[in-house]
């Protein structure tokens, strides 16, 4: 991964946080709620990972292209793997 301009500490606040809305999904189910409100919790965990997904990208895109220009053409690839991982397109010839 190239040199971070995120500070991971943000990134790990962010993903403990998704870590206990798991926890409390799971309470939710071993208890018994609706189906709207597990949903409900679903949703906004699957929007805080999204959230840590879009920050590592940005600051990849931030390092891989300083003032307009690609540093280094494996760093493009790369960055272009990445976010077709995450969006699951495929971008290959």
């Amino acid at each position: 991964m190239p040199p971070e301009r995120t500070p991971k500490q943000g990134l790990f606040k962010r993903l403990a946080r998704v870590e206990g809305q798991i926890r409390g999904i799971q309470r939710m189910l071993e208890a018994g709620w609706e189906c709207e409100s597990v949903i409900t919790q679903l949703v906004a965990a699957r929007s805080a990972i999204d959230g840590v997904a879009s920050l590592i990208l940005r600051n990849y895109m931030s390092v891989c292209f300083k003032d307009g220009e690609a540093t280094d053409c494996s760093n493009v690839e790369s960055l272009a793997r990445a976010i077709a991982i995450w969006g699951r397109v495929d971008v290959r010839d």
